[in-house]
């Protein structure tokens, strides 16, 4: 069966996108990403994989170079590729990326500030990097793993590489996507070149809109840290044949997790499955390992459903009354590949009825003033209170002491990195209140900085706040088009 054709950019709906110039630009989840505070993008663990600088022309050069190779020929195997890696225009590229990201220390302490105090101790650094890779000597080290918190409560691993391994990594990623990404699926949106979040939910709603209202919305259980290290390689090696980048791979796979014990000691243990999250490599893998499934349903069913995926978080939208037996199939491939659903939050949802979440999105059919249904698509509640949390940790008396400036440049830094994905939709409302909300606890934080003086709204009106504090105020015209 052929591709349905339901790819659609978030602007140009019903126009299929082409590949091919997957290296001219930083991309839109690139840009979001990098409105983000410096906080978070410094914060422990974060990945590589999906945020990127412009391309130098002959890295770029050969990535179109193994793209149209890929593209032209489904069945080649490229073997000759570790040649490509240790090129010291490919290592330079993978540590400028690995630098602009930023993250924490792995287990031999190193940080990236270390390493880029200055030009040429940089130079220095990379070209013995380099050298261990010409003369086959390079080992990984262990994975330092640490805990963070869910937003649905809990907490997740997150294994930190040492820089040294990030960079490496990094190149053989700049090497294989544009191999793999001539065969992704293009309802795979999740760290790919020119792809979001955004182009997801749009392709959500096209496709219910066009009739598919039952949707199976699919929780894989811890899908990274379960994922078969045999049958991953496996995979990579239909499109790979060179034994040093398999090798590389491996021994990634396969390094050691150092964990803390909570007491001030640590405990090395084995990682015989799965690729560990905030590894730079870890989202092109975990792509690789589902992207059999986003063909088998998208192309291989004759009821011609909907599988649209964000690296493990992915929704099936299909016909009424087909839901149950999608579900059931997608339980047994799951379990051949050595996965597991999450059955007590797998669901199936008549659109019609209720509503439903994803990437932090509600969908639901409403009707407009018009008496028209539509697909409303809003940040869900989970995201707004989340953000209303973040604003009442940084605006409440115990920060008082802190200037209004450094303040408000962090609040701001949330807010707009928050906002800039968000405000998005059918969510004009919404941002209207979140404005007001904002504004809110600033005024009443001032108010309480400076001794509770009377005229507090006056003093802090909201047009004071936006242009004499520079608070920044939330998009409302996003709604538009969505009614």
């Amino acid at each position: 069966m052929k591709n349905d054709k339901a790819a659609r950019d978030q602007t140009g709906v019903g126009e299929l996108r082409s590949s091919i110039d997957l290296w001219d630009t930083i991309t839109q989840e690139e840009r979001r990403e990098l409105a983000c505070s410096e906080s978070e993008k410094s914060g422990a663990g974060q990945g590589d994989g999906s945020r990127e600088l412009p391309t130098p022309d002959k890295v770029r050069k050969l990535q179109i170079t193994l793209y149209r190779k890929a593209q032209s020929d489904k069945q080649y195997r490229f073997w000759s590729l570790y040649g490509e890696v240790q090129r010291a225009d490919v290592l330079e590229t993978a540590w400028r990326r690995v630098a602009a990201n930023g993250g924490a220390s792995g287990v031999d302490g190193q940080t990236i500030e270390e390493i880029s105090q200055n030009p040429e101790h940089t130079g220095e650094w990379l070209s013995a990097l380099r050298k261990e890779l010409q003369n086959k000597s390079y080992r990984p080290q262990a994975v330092r793993r640490v805990m963070i918190p869910k937003a649905s409560g809990g907490q997740r691993p997150l294994g930190i590489p040492t820089v040294r391994d990030r960079v490496v990594q990094m190149a053989v990623y700049l090497v294989l996507m544009p191999i793999f990404e001539a065969d992704f699926h293009p309802l795979s949106y999740g760290f790919r070149p020119k792809r979001n979040a955004h182009q997801a939910v749009e392709a959500i709603r096209e496709a219910l809109r066009i009739g598919k209202t039952e949707v199976v919305d699919v929780d894989l259980a811890k899908y990274f840290d379960t994922i078969p290290h045999q049958q991953l390689l496996q995979q990579v090696a239909k499109r790979v044949s060179d034994g040093m980048i398999l090798k590389l791979i491996k021994q990634w796979l396969r390094a050691p997790i150092v964990e803390e014990d909570g007491q001030g000691g640590k405990r090395m243990k084995e990682n015989k499955v799965g690729t560990p999250q905030g590894g730079v490599i870890s989202p092109l893998l975990a792509n690789i390992y589902l992207n059999p499934l986003d063909h088998a349903v998208n192309e291989g069913c004759r009821e011609k459903p909907r599988l649209i995926r964000y690296a493990d978080d992915l929704v099936i939208i299909c016909r009424k009354g087909e839901g149950a037996d999608f579900q059931r199939r997608l339980d047994c491939w799951l379990k051949a590949k050595g996965l597991q659903l999450n059955e007590k939050k797998t669901r199936l949802v008549d659109s019609l009825k209720e509503s439903f979440d994803f990437l932090g999105f509600n969908f639901r059919w409403q009707r407009s003033r018009k008496g028209t249904l539509y697909v409303h698509t809003e940040v869900n509640s989970r995201s707004r209170e989340l953000f209303r949390e973040q604003m009442r940790f940084l605006l409440n008396r115990t920060t008082t002491w802190r200037s209004s400036h450094e303040m408000i440049m962090e609040v701001n830094r949330s807010a707009q990195g928050w906002g800039t994905y968000f405000a998005y939709g059918n969510s004009g409302d919404i941002m209207n209140k979140l404005n007001y909300f904002l504004a809110h606890r600033l005024r009443q934080w001032l108010w309480r900085k400076h001794g509770n003086p009377s005229g507090r709204y006056k003093q802090w009106s909201d047009e004071v706040l936006h242009t004499q504090y520079r608070l920044y105020k939330f998009p409302t015209y996003y709604a538009r088009g969505f009614g």
